[in-house]
């Protein structure tokens, strides 16, 4: 069903999909053959950067260890099926396991690209509709979902999360992460080399707050060491100095905030002489870098994995916007901004005024809470290797390789052993799927359409830039909309030849419906599109720059972007409160109950014993 395009030989532009920076490349083609990979220098977003791993599109492309024919298990080793026999053994398999045992016997796992990949995110909740399963696991428990839990208590969705509008600040404050290597992640910046040197050639000042001298951190102007693991202590500790100091400053928040009195309360228990120890950080220069950053015309506080993947992760990222807030930089030029997503997002679409979804329910063992429909991958080995109602029995893996990302992978490679059946949809043979029954082997990336739907949501600056697939896929090669929609019909009991058109046309029925009060007028807007391009027009004409199908005329459409290969500039980041809320209230809780009740968990740490050993590992901290 996705549209598959064959390029003449020659040269047309892809958007990298290999991380957050998306950047811009020119890919050289000879038959179906990629022979270079170049970036391109007249993308809107990237501006001709591009970093080793995109420029390696060929080299992947052409993998030989990449898996191009489903596998099935056959004793101790594995057999080249037909698509046909995989989708078969699935179905002998999986059915009957979820009418023995419930939905909840069948776990996902989905891996960190799904997050980048435009088919598995449009037709892969069709499988989770149909699975019914609360037992969603993903990569986000391991990396980023500190920083979601904070923005949806504080702002209503996870999703809505505030970037530095680091191409106009004067002051960018960093910490945990080692932007020169990683090009941002929750931001999405490609060039942040060259971004950075901007900021330093207009008087502007980077500081980074790091227990190790990375790249980043030794091209600052100034490396502030940290203890690992004591961030929050230092945040907290800024916040009462700028209380101390009657340095608050709300500007463009002012009215919109909720909490603050509590806040500058809970601060007044951290002063820098309380916390100098437990972070390694002298008192007077706690102050400094806390007056520095209340004091600068245009400042941003900016934190990555360092702080998510620790003991206060959550107050860390907490506490980042709490001072993006209070030194009068949330919403404002060269602060903190919220993109505005071409596609749109939970901070486009209507609120409802039910804040952000959290808690609905626990994991079965240790009694974790959901967050955004997910359990925290910690808890998938002992929902698999603890028996008992409700145990997994299966699992559908995506992408990643959780048996060594996830925590105590040790265990969790074991406890895969242990199951009754698992599928992956992944082109590789790793530690995690060699465990599974049955493997379909994704496409190569040039046969896919790109577009960021994700990513989008933290641009540094927003724009619209879509790639068609570039290749046709090869003969018995599956696109992902075609795996999902297959799998959902195993799951749901209709068995694995199910009408892939109506499927789609289903799933595009429901699409516009949800994006325009006349879905027969958007539906003929979009004809005679199929699959996933039908879908993102939909959402593009439906998106805050959109077409509204037709009622718009020069509002954005995939027409439009096919129109300009090279992307479509948005522009600079522009102040979206309070339009981009989701709270109840329609405010930004400052102070949500859930945090704030975790301070004291902090104020403990003050009186305890430091360990004598701090292990920094990947940047990721152990005591």
């Amino acid at each position: 069903m996705t549209a598959s395009r064959t390029a003449p030989s020659g040269t047309a532009t892809r958007i990298c999909p290999l991380c957050e920076a998306c950047c811009g490349l020119d890919v050289t083609v000879d038959g179906e053959r990629i022979t270079a990979v170049r970036p391109n220098p007249r993308d809107v977003f990237s501006h001709g950067y591009a970093c080793p791993k995109g420029l390696a599109l060929a080299s992947l492309d052409a993998d030989p260890d990449r898996l191009r024919t489903p596998l099935v298990r056959d004793g101790g080793g594995w057999r080249e099926v037909s698509w046909h026999d995989a989708f078969a053994a699935v179905d002998r398999a999986l059915p009957p396991l979820l009418a023995a045992h419930g939905s909840n016997a069948c776990a996902v796992y989905l891996g960190n690209p799904y997050g980048h990949n435009l088919d598995l995110q449009l037709y892969g909740p069709a499988l989770l509709s149909a699975l019914r399963t609360r037992n969603l696991f993903s990569a986000a428990s391991v990396d980023s979902m500190p920083k979601h839990l904070a923005t949806g208590l504080m702002f209503g969705t996870g999703f809505g999360i505030a970037v530095p509008d680091i191409d106009r600040t004067d002051h960018l404050l960093v910490l945990g992460s080692n932007l020169l290597v990683s090009n941002g992640s929750t931001m999405s910046a490609p060039g942040l080399p060259h971004r950075l040197r901007a900021l330093r050639r207009r008087g502007g000042r980077l500081v980074v707050v790091d227990p190790v001298r990375t790249r980043t951190a030794a091209a600052a102007d100034e490396h502030i060491p940290i203890r690992p693991g004591a961030d929050a202590y230092l945040l907290l500790a800024m916040v009462a100095v700028i209380a101390e100091d009657d340095l608050v400053r709300l500007r463009a928040v002012d009215g919109l905030v909720d909490g603050l009195d509590t806040v500058l309360e809970l601060a007044a228990g951290f002063p820098p002489e309380a916390v100098a120890d437990r972070c390694d950080i002298p008192a007077d220069v706690i102050r400094r870098l806390a007056r520095d950053l209340a004091r600068a015309e245009r400042a941003a506080v900016h934190a990555r994995i360092g702080t998510t993947t620790q003991e206060f992760g959550t107050l860390c990222s907490w506490l980042v916007d709490v001072l993006n807030v209070v030194t009068g930089n949330l919403d404002r030029e060269g602060g903190a901004m919220f993109a505005l997503p071409p596609a749109g997002s939970a901070t486009t679409r209507p609120a409802t005024g039910a804040g952000w979804p959290h808690g609905r329910w626990t994991s079965r063992v240790r009694k974790a809470p959901e967050l955004q429909g997910e359990l925290p991958l910690a808890c998938l080995a002992e929902e698999i290797d603890t028996g008992g109602e409700g145990r997994v029995r299966a699992l559908i893996t995506f992408g990643g390789n959780p048996a060594r990302s996830a925590p105590n992978s040790t265990r969790l490679e074991q406890a895969l052993g242990r199951l009754d059946f698992m599928v992956s949809v992944d082109s590789y043979l790793n530690e995690t799927t060699r465990h599974a029954d049955v493997i379909l082997p994704a496409p190569r990336l040039a046969t896919r359409g790109h577009f960021d739907l994700v990513i989008n949501q933290t641009a540094v600056r927003n724009a619209a830039r879509y790639s068609p697939p570039l290749l046709a896929r090869a003969p018995g090669e599956l696109g992902e909309d075609e795996i999902m929609l297959r799998l959902a019909s195993i799951a749901a009991g209709t068995g694995p030849r199910p009408d892939l058109r109506a499927a789609d046309d289903a799933l595009a029925h429901r699409a516009a419906r949800r994006a325009s009060a006349d879905p027969v007028i958007a539906l003929a807007a979009v004809a005679p599109r199929t699959g996933a391009e039908r879908l993102l027009d939909i959402a593009l004409r439906a998106g805050p720059y959109g077409d509204r199908f037709g009622d718009e005329p020069d509002g954005l459409t995939l027409d439009r972007l096919l129109a300009a290969p090279d992307g479509i500039d948005l522009g600079p980041l522009r102040p979206r409160l309070p339009g981009a809320l989701r709270t109840p209230t329609g405010r930004i809780d400052l102070a949500p109950s859930l945090i704030v009740t975790d301070v004291e968990r902090l104020r403990a740490g003050l009186s305890a014993p430091r360990p004598d050993l701090v292990l920094v590992v990947a940047g990721r901290c152990a005591a």
